[in-house]
């Protein structure tokens, strides 16, 4: 046995432990045999039972919990020992590995690691800390290009994460009428989104309307909607709550835009006093949604303002054309076959009264919004309906005639959420057109609106109008 108290091979025996009692030892140099010349012979690996030899080298015996060093660290101590017997002390190295030994004996076939390309070896050299696996994605659809190539772990790792949930609205465009791109870091590379916009005047309900169908509950406090209402202060001096354009998205990938109310009188005394650029800035907005919005939601707490009507005609016309798939090369506009998008708008009366659940009055109502909107490319009917919400079960499907995409809401009435339910249920099952001559993600529409909006603010249409009205 050595110094260090490690026995090493071919001492075994009484009288050389006598001898190694009696210190008849020689201190001989580094590498030679310390029982003397006559056992100084070379060290024949043993055979393994099962036939196979020691692994050349210093390698790790692959075991769940390593109590001592290997051979080749005890001659290294042995070697580092100092003349007057005092050890060199080394820092211990803890070696932690998950058990791989596909080949060894006794380990099941389907334990066994199966290779994976380009990466570190199976077995390690002693004194190399193992490192902490890298689980890494695939792009799927890519073909063997994707398989055979490495994939940046951290990207993979930002693709397990899920979207970002949003807690409260954040400006898509400021009181100033300036593109915001703070709602970027909330979109994603997928095409399956909805997106929603809202018209209506001034203290209609819009704000609380979409809060409702966006995030938040009628039990909830109004301060913590995600699309701020209008307050008991605010309603005493006349004042306007929204401003711009509020940008709000759910996990389930439906944009919600509000917007600052149509024909504010608050804002135009606003405007005429600062700034008489945006006088018409009502229609902008209004010509922005009917572009980039699949469906369009117009509130309106009494039935019926013949000047909502006039001002949705007008957005109507002064809308940009959709662009084609040769806009940006030919510079022209509109679609080569002439197809034009027009978003699915939805007429909301909301703090309806008891008698206007009347089925004559509710049929008096439909009749009077197709007559307006006879002459209108919006699509204004044939895809919600109050029939189908078993909210009039005596009602068959046939007696709205000419029914129009119109939900009533209740003011003060029990039945309220259960209304606000089915009609938040309708909405996010109406059709999604295509709204460019491409299938736009989240992160191109994002791009394809700033771009729209851009343009809306620029239109010679708008200002034609403006120079005629003034």
């Amino acid at each position: 046995m050595s110094e260090s108290g490690h026995s090493q091979p071919g001492m075994y025996g009484q009288g050389r432990r006598r001898r190694r009692r009696r210190g008849d030892r020689d201190v001989g140099p580094p590498g030679q045999n310390l029982s003397g010349p006559s056992r100084d012979r070379e060290y024949q690996p043993r055979e393994r039972r099962d036939g196979s030899e020691d692994p050349p080298g210093p390698l790790i015996q692959k075991t769940p919990i390593i109590l001592a060093k290997p051979p080749g660290e005890r001659a290294k101590t042995t070697q580092n020992t100092t003349v007057s017997g005092t050890p060199v002390l080394e820092k211990p190295i803890m070696l932690m590995k998950a058990r791989d030994d596909g080949g060894k004996p006794g380990t099941p076939p389907e334990a066994a690691p199966q290779p994976s390309g380009p990466g570190p070896s199976k077995i390690e050299r002693e004194g190399q800390r193992p490192t902490q696996p890298v689980y890494q994605i695939q792009n799927r659809g890519m073909g063997a290009s994707a398989s055979s190539s490495a994939v940046d772990p951290m990207v993979g790792q930002s693709k397990l994460l899920p979207p970002e949930k949003m807690k409260h609205s954040i400006k898509l465009v400021d009181d100033q009428m300036n593109w915001c791109d703070s709602a970027m870091e909330y979109l994603r590379d997928q095409t399956d989104m909805l997106v929603v916009g809202v018209l209506g005047l001034q203290g209609s309900g819009k704000s609380t309307i979409m809060s409702l169908l966006s995030a938040n509950t009628t039990e909830e406090d109004q301060r913590s909607y995600v699309f701020r209402a209008q307050t008991q202060e605010i309603k005493e001096r006349g004042g306007n709550q929204s401003t711009g354009i509020d940008f709000f998205i759910t996990q389930e990938r439906v944009i919600f835009l509000d917007t600052q109310p149509m024909l504010s009188p608050s804002i135009l005394d606003h405007l005429i006093n600062n700034d008489r650029t945006l006088l018409f800035i009502s229609l902008q907005i209004a010509a922005f949604l009917f572009t980039v919005c699949h469906v369009v939601i117009v509130v309106q707490d009494w039935f019926s303002d013949l000047n909502l009507y006039r001002f949705l005609q007008t957005a109507e016309m002064v809308k940009p054309s959709t662009p084609s798939a040769s806009h940006d090369s030919t510079g022209s506009s509109g679609n080569e076959d002439g197809a034009e998008y027009y978003p699915h708008i939805v007429f909301v009366q909301n703090k309806a009264r008891r008698d206007d659940f009347c089925p004559r009055t509710l049929k008096d109502m439909h009749m009077v919004v197709d007559k307006l909107m006879a002459h209108s490319h919006l699509k204004y009917k044939g895809t919600l309906s109050m029939l189908d919400c078993n909210i009039f079960p005596g009602l068959g499907q046939d007696y709205l005639a000419t029914e129009v995409n119109m939900f009533l809401l209740p003011v003060g009435h029990p039945s309220f959420s259960t209304m606000v339910s089915k009609l938040r249920s309708q909405i996010l099952a109406m059709p999604r057109c295509q709204l460019s001559h491409t299938i736009l993600t989240e992160k191109n529409w994002f791009h394809y609106a700033a771009r729209i909006w851009d343009g809306v603010k620029k239109s010679s249409a708008l200002s034609e109008y403006s120079r005629l009205l003034c």
